[in-house]
């Protein structure tokens, strides 16, 4: 007889989980029962209790031990999960008591993070200092996978291919520039076509960033390629690698303009469209976020109608 979803829910109880995982761990019922300081007994009685809520056999047991049979690999896997995310949920609750009243989740990219986060999510903190923010650094479309898998509350990426079925609002914008070191044959135009950097050696991003899949996509539609010297992972090892002379590389304005110090360079206009590039909030439901994470997504979103440059009347 097939157990209904609230019905199998009441019979499965956290105990026997952890029970069946420490057991498949130890490959023994008398060993996860020794580390449990239980009976081997009760062990044995509550896998029983757990393969008829379940009908199914989980184990195999013989004179050695145990083995898994599929069915029990595939409830491992998710036992596994359940009791991860209820020491999660443990951990988080936890900070509650220490007085942290809110816990949001955002990943961003790298030219969120080093252009407009730091100063926005600072103004967040002055006026929320209860709410805590864990921020992490990933590529565009891993961020926009995060958000997708729930491994995070709110993304800040360019949105690339793959986000359709999420939500998203604008937050900031940025314009990319060819980077180069002073002195540069490029250096004496405003402005190039990206097309006209390909004669010389480029520091690339990550091959999987969204900067340099436009580049390389670029490149390709020109019928030529990237003379890549080498891939950098940080904007600051990009400026460091173009004043030693490496190549040329390509970087939005405000990051740039915002690592004083790092070297002799210049930057040079894109002419290119795909240069001009959004950055958006990134969520599977706005609605349904947690009540600090749609806090800090009207902040987000507030700061940048607040510092949009203006447009000449």
């Amino acid at each position: 007889m097939k157990i209904s979803e609230r019905n199998f829910a009441r019979r499965i109880d956290l105990t026997s989980l952890q029970l069946f995982v420490a057991v498949c761990e130890l490959g023994s019922i008398g060993k996860a029962a020794e580390r449990e300081f239980i009976a081997a007994s009760a062990v044995s009685k509550r896998l029983s209790d757990l393969e008829a809520a379940l009908d199914t056999p989980l184990l195999y047991r013989h004179t050695r031990g145990v083995d898994l049979t599929p069915a029990g690999q595939s409830l491992l896997h998710h036992a596994r999960s359940v009791l991860f995310s209820l020491e999660k949920m443990q951990g988080e609750l936890s900070e509650y008591a220490d007085g942290v009243r809110g816990h949001v989740r955002v990943h961003a990219s790298i030219s969120a993070i080093v252009q407009f986060l730091p100063e926005d999510l600072g103004a967040f903190i002055r006026q929320h200092p209860e709410v805590k923010i864990d921020l992490e650094e990933h590529l565009s479309t891993e961020v926009v996978r995060a958000v997708q898998e729930g491994a995070a509350d709110l993304g800040i990426c360019n949105t690339a291919d793959g986000s359709d079925d999420l939500q998203t609002l604008p937050y900031r914008q940025d314009q990319l520039v060819l980077i180069v070191p002073r002195g540069h044959v490029l250096g004496a135009q405003d402005a190039i076509a990206f097309e006209d950097s390909l004669e010389f050696d480029h520091v690339g991003l990550h091959s999987n960033s969204s900067i340099y899949i436009a580049m390389r996509d670029a490149a390709a539609l020109a019928g030529r390629t990237i003379k890549l010297r080498i891939h950098v992972t940080g904007l600051d090892a990009m400026c460091r690698m173009i004043h030693n002379g490496l190549g040329v590389g390509v970087m939005p304005l405000r990051a740039f303009e915002l690592m004083h110090g790092v070297g002799e360079l210049e930057s040079i206009a894109l002419t290119n469209t795909w240069a001009s590039r959004r950055i958006e909030l990134v969520a599977r439901d706005f609605s349904s976020l947690p009540v600090t994470a749609r806090l800090l997504v009207d902040h987000l979103t507030a700061r940048a109608v607040a510092t949009a440059p203006t447009s000449p009347t």
